[in-house]
């Protein structure tokens, strides 16, 4: 059996080297294939890699660590090697052990701590023992696929809700440009469809307009309710009672159709599961 491998994302060189030095010393055997300094170069040599372990520091600049691990749950070929074992990187003490130990999840704190590394370690070896040898057959491959991105949306949602700060109040209304920037409208949050990240700025589409706020979806998804508006992709957060239909293209994706909207909605394969009964 060869040595397992393993990608650290880590914008600090300090604390990567540290990570690095420390791991070294906990799991000897561990290969660190590669170290990158943002999300979207984590995204890239991980892909290229494919590492066993992913050791992702959750604030980085551009893609975070919570949007690159969102962005791999989508896009790793499943089918040349397994998704990997998440742990994220942290100096949040504040709320690491509240969303992560409640989940039973793993996390590193900054700086490293040897014997919670050592935890961390063991944990992750048992993880990578259990699931050898590799799945013998397709549906035991999906079932082993679903476990993965179960566990990756418990990862990721321990990590958002710690993230916050105090829950706040639901949105009644948004305050929100038009697509000429001329102009801020009160958009009512029951007339909204869905919302989409493009680049600095956050689509919000109603039935008949779209607008335009600054607001990062990852803040604005604590004010919304659960219930109503359901994240579908990374970047898309859609009402759910204004859901139509779903289609599964060629390649396997899901796509949703929006009553009032005309344009397809894709569905990550991290939120799949929200449809597999339709």
């Amino acid at each position: 059996m060869t040595n397992p491998t393993a990608l650290i994302a880590e914008d600090e060189p300090l604390l990567a080297q540290a990570l690095k030095a420390e791991l070294a010393s906990a799991w000897p055997e561990l290969q660190i294939v590669a170290t990158a300094g943002d999300g979207r170069s984590a995204v890239r040599e991980a892909l290229r890699l494919l590492p066993q372990v992913l050791f992702f520091d959750i604030r980085m600049p551009g893609l975070d660590g919570l949007g690159a691990a969102a962005e791999l749950a989508d896009c790793w070929p499943a089918d040349e090697a397994p998704m990997p074992q998440l742990v994220f990187v942290t100096a949040y003490d504040e709320y690491a052990a509240r969303a992560f130990e409640a989940q039973a999840i793993d996390y590193v704190l900054k700086p490293v701590q040897p014997e919670r590394l050592r935890k961390t370690v063991g944990r992750l070896q048992q993880a990578l023992t259990a699931r050898q040898p590799a799945p013998s057959t397709p549906a035991l491959a999906d079932a082993a696929l679903e476990q993965t991105l179960a566990q990756w949306r418990q990862v990721l949602g321990a990590a958002g809700a710690g993230a916050a700060s105090a829950t706040p109040a639901p949105l009644r209304m948004i305050a929100a440009s038009d697509a000429g920037g001329s102009t801020v409208r009160m958009v009512p949050i029951d007339e909204v469809l869905y919302f989409e990240a493009a680049d600095k700025y956050l689509r919000v589409l109603t039935a008949t307009h779209e607008y335009l706020i600054r607001t990062p979806l990852k803040q604005l998804l604590p004010q919304l309710d659960a219930d109503t508006f359901w994240q579908v992709h990374r970047a898309v957060v859609v009402r759910s009672s204004a859901i139509e239909s779903v289609h599964r293209d060629e390649a396997g994706k899901l796509h949703l159709m929006l009553r009032g909207r005309a344009e397809k909605i894709p569905v990550s394969r991290l939120y799949a599961h929200l449809f597999r009964a339709m």
